[in-house]
């Protein structure tokens, strides 16, 4: 009656293989293996449920268990991998198993609204509709923002967009603005032309980009009253000016009178001295001919102050001479400078042929070399100068302006001095005429 202890036995003995083989999936007979790795690694590897460790890692699998495994691979900021593998490896064989994680995908999103509205919104040059406009699903990064509006300038602006968060972008449209032209015709020719008080040039003149609106043109010649008229520009539009200037005697006389603020300044007339300024009233020169005179005034620690003045018969000018402090001499700041004054002064001083202001005037920031001056003012020959700038150091320039002389009308006949000498010479052969009888 022994055999039910001796099976009892058996049992106890067999039960720890039992649990032991559940460790290697189930009984049976040769191991085979399955190499887990993933990309990236690192990543935590389930094995029918259990966890085995991380990428990469080797599960040994019994060839003869059941058939069928499921593999799952998981890594934070990646979508789980799972995979189910059929069969069984043989034995002593190493299957691969690599898992391609996929990053789990965040997004953004963007706000566009313009002024004015309506305004098509492109992202990286692709036309995602009209604003005010939310562009949803953007994944993260750095893009190109284009707002186009017909008749006002396209804007582009970068933006980055980040995940879980939304880019805001506001577009203020500038109106674009065609400017317009006006053409100006005078008889005489080579009349001055000054707009809204700025000189221009000579006729025939032609002044583009003329800004929309009601514009002062005024046109001096020498000799001649001054015309003046108002034009208004319509935008994109060309306006053509003809004026017709009417003749002032020459053989009569005007007055100018000169005031200043600050008082004390130097009145020069077609380069002669004239006077000062007074404390109070005004300084009056008597008896200019009629005509264009250049007027200058020059006081210590102001600007020279120049302007062309038209007399006429019978008429007094008026010149109120507000004068400017004298610029501080700033140093170098790279390169050289150029320091340029003329007599007179008040002209208009182009370096290279760009125009960069009027005497005197010191520019800096010139860079080394040659250069060319070029100094220009109503009634004066250009003077023209070339000019050898060294870095760190200032040039002077000074212009002597030559003044365009004005033609001497001269008349007809014997002159008055011709015929009184004639006279005496048939006197003087009567007498000897007489003499001899």
């Amino acid at each position: 009656m022994r055999t039910p202890g001796l099976l009892f036995f058996t049992i106890l003995l067999l039960c720890p293989l039992v649990a032991g083989a559940g460790v290697a999936d189930d009984i049976g007979g040769d191991v085979g293996y399955y190499q887990i790795d993933s990309v990236p690694s690192g990543g935590d590897v389930h094995f029918d449920g259990q966890y085995r460790g991380t990428t990469p890692v080797t599960v040994e699998v019994y060839s003869t268990s059941s058939p069928g495994h499921t593999v799952s691979v998981s890594l934070e900021g990646y979508r789980t991998w799972t995979q189910t593998l059929p069969g069984n490896p043989a034995s002593g064989e190493t299957v691969p198993v690599t898992a391609t994680l996929e990053p789990l995908e965040q997004y953004g999103s963007i706000y566009v609204t313009t002024t004015p509205t309506g305004a098509a919104i492109y992202l990286n040059g692709n036309y995602r509709g009209t604003a005010p406009l939310t562009i949803p699903t953007v994944r993260p990064g750095t893009y190109a923002i284009e707002a186009d509006l017909e008749g006002y300038e396209s804007v582009v602006v970068s933006g980055t967009v980040t995940a879980g968060q939304q880019l805001t972008e506001y577009f203020p449209l500038k109106k674009i603005i065609r400017a317009g032209s006006i053409t100006v015709i005078s008889d005489p020719v080579t009349a001055y032309v000054y707009m809204d008080g700025d000189y221009q040039g000579r006729t025939p003149l032609t002044l583009p980009k003329v800004p929309p609106g009601t514009h002062t043109l005024e046109l001096d010649a020498g000799n001649y009253h001054d015309w003046k008229t108002t034009v208004t520009v319509a935008e994109g539009s060309d306006q053509t000016v003809r004026a017709t200037l009417s003749p002032i005697p020459s053989s009569t006389t005007g007055w100018i009178q000169v005031a200043s603020t600050p008082p004390g300044a130097t009145i020069r007339m077609d380069g002669v001295v004239q006077g000062q300024t007074p404390p109070s009233g005004v300084f009056t020169i008597p008896n200019v001919p009629a005509g264009d005179h250049l007027l200058s005034l020059q006081l210590p620690g102001f600007q020279d102050y120049a302007t062309t003045v038209n007399v006429r018969a019978g008429t007094t000018s008026h010149v109120n001479a507000p004068l400017q402090s004298a610029p501080v001499t700033t140093p170098v700041p790279e390169g050289g400078g150029i320091s340029v004054s003329s007599l007179p002064s008040g002209g208009n001083v182009f370096v290279d042929n760009v125009y960069r202001g009027v005497t005197p005037v010191t520019l800096s920031g010139i860079s080394s070399g040659t250069h060319m001056i070029r100094v220009q003012l109503p009634g004066y020959r250009d003077f023209s100068m070339e000019v050898q700038v060294v870095s760190g150091t200032t040039t002077p320039v000074t212009a002597s302006l030559e003044m365009i002389a004005t033609p001497v009308p001269t008349r007809s006949g014997v002159p008055p001095f011709a015929a009184a000498a004639g006279v005496i010479l048939a006197g003087v052969l009567l007498f000897l005429i007489w003499r001899t009888r």
